[in-house]
């Protein structure tokens, strides 16, 4: 079945509070998904924003970042008063996420709605607490201890609580309980307000994918509570960082600077750790993108401190044993494979085994030859895209590119400047074999470069920050994405 759905982080959904949220933002662009004839919503990471405020720079595998959860919801559960929070300063911008004013305002009102909380804990509270202790403990213990360390990296916290010695543990539980349970609480909250969100896109027709990275940060609760996991020193630091080498996004490469997988310590537990990972997932989610899916066949190790990733050498993965044992544990999982980048054999044949489909993105297609990115070359068993979040956006490509690269363009999809380059490729995308099509908001809003969300290895203070205005989610622009899917196959 041919279906079309629309990447739009959460962070850049419309309304008030200074970036968007579980409560009515969702709940509006699904509506408008339905209206403008979508079957799929795809997300980037709901993780809190770590280093660069990114979504793949979380302290956390699993747990939701808390600026998403919804005031006007808390408000209804009477766990706020509006007053406490509709005149704040979240920022003068609504087109821009101001992560600092979040910062500085919302744990505040969060705290507010937590005093009110505390003075009952409800039964279902503690429920939660027992069934997802497994990872919550050691991330409401991790947000603790850091902020007691002025939020330092955890490697610079006294020695006791950085080798995370159960009397230190103990220690800090019994002098900090009301803390760690109000970062439970917000864990609680966001939880509650996702489920009902996924409930209604359930009732809509809309299916949510999610985005899980391959990495986590190195000032994460999984790095701090579990060293075992990755390739550190008994300092903590690692050894070797995660990233990829100069491609299409940076002439430099990628400098990430995550731990990387002990992958063999990993093998040796048939691979809990992940399957875990997946099936927490999978409860949030109708498919999961695995950012970098490169990185299972051969990842890249850059040496740590290394200025840029030029330095790095490949590594063998674990492959399909662990997609074999997540399969056998959880049976045939609704994964998407991000497999962009520099590709060997080994990458390609690793997708066939796994029966994931892959990615192909229309403007990496223009370029010398017979691309695989070239639409009639898809296979039936892919996503496609105009582009990713790492990716400008096609009315800003269609001016960055090349003369050579938007000549192929025009003879290939027939663009014409009545039309609009940027129509042209959404056209291109969306008459793929391929049967899933997924176009960033902005794209079919024909939006320049302001609208990027993402310009790798660059921390220039725009990244993550976009947000829609209001009227892009008008019924009018709906009408006219919906025409588009029926008319290529995929209302």
């Amino acid at each position: 079945m041919r279906k079309s759905g629309i990447l739009m982080p959460m962070a850049s959904l419309p309304g008030a509070y200074g970036i968007g949220t579980l409560g009515k933002p969702s709940f509006a662009f699904i509506d408008f998904l339905k209206k403008a004839g979508q079957s799929v919503w795809q997300l980037l990471p709901l993780s809190p924003t770590g280093y660069g405020d990114s979504p793949y720079q979380s302290c956390s595998a699993f747990a939701g970042n808390p600026y998403f959860i919804d005031l006007d919801l808390l408000r209804k559960d009477g766990l706020l008063k509006k007053g406490e929070y509709e005149s704040l300063d979240y920022g003068s911008n609504e087109g821009a996420v101001d992560y600092g004013k979040m910062y500085g305002v919302r744990f505040s009102v969060l705290r507010k709605a937590f005093a009110r909380f505390s003075t009952w804990y409800p039964d279902d509270y503690y429920h939660f607490c027992y069934e997802q202790g497994w990872w919550l403990e050691d991330y409401a213990l991790y947000m603790t201890a850091k902020g007691l360390n002025d939020g330092k990296c955890y490697l610079e916290w006294p020695e006791d609580v950085r080798l995370h010695k159960k009397e230190a543990i103990d220690r800090l539980y019994a002098e900090h309980e009301k803390e760690v349970h109000f970062w439970k609480f917000c864990q609680y909250e966001f939880r509650r307000q996702w489920m009902a969100l996924k409930a209604y896109a359930a009732e809509q027709g809309i299916e949510i994918m999610g985005d899980i990275p391959i990495y986590v940060a190195a000032d994460s609760a999984d790095a701090w509570a579990s060293p075992e996991l990755f390739l550190l020193g008994k300092d903590g630091a690692p050894a070797e960082v995660a990233g990829c080498p100069p491609d299409a996004f940076s002439d430099d490469g990628q400098l990430w600077g995550n731990p990387l997988y002990d992958w063999a310590y990993h093998e040796k537990t048939d691979f809990a750790w992940w399957v875990r990972r997946i099936r927490y997932a999978l409860e949030f989610y109708d498919h999961l993108r695995i950012d970098h899916f490169r990185g299972f066949d051969t990842y890249y190790a850059i040496p740590y401190g290394a200025k840029t990733a030029k330095e790095g050498e490949w590594r063998t993965g674990p492959g399909m044993k662990l997609f074999n044992t997540v399969k056998k544990e959880l049976g045939e999982v609704p994964i998407i494979a991000e497999d962009l980048g520099e590709l060997f054999p080994s990458v390609h044949k690793l997708l066939r085994d796994s029966g994931f489909p892959g990615m192909k993105v229309l403007q990496f297609a223009f370029g010398e030859g017979d691309s695989e990115y070239l639409p009639h070359n898809h296979p039936v068993h892919c996503v496609v895209y105009t582009g990713t979040h790492d990716n400008t956006t096609v009315a800003a490509w269609v001016k960055t590119a090349s003369p050579a690269e938007r000549r192929k363009a025009a003879r290939y999809l027939g663009l014409n400047q009545k039309e609009g380059y940027a129509a042209g490729l959404i056209r291109g995308a969306l008459a793929s074999p391929g049967e899933l099509c997924i176009i960033p908001l902005a794209d079919y809003l024909g939006l320049g470069a302001a609208a990027r969300i993402n310009a790798p290895s660059t921390v220039n203070g725009t990244n993550w920050t976009w947000r829609a205005l209001p009227d892009y989610l008008s019924t009018a622009n709906a009408k006219k994405i919906a025409a588009l899917a029926k008319l290529y196959g995929r209302g």
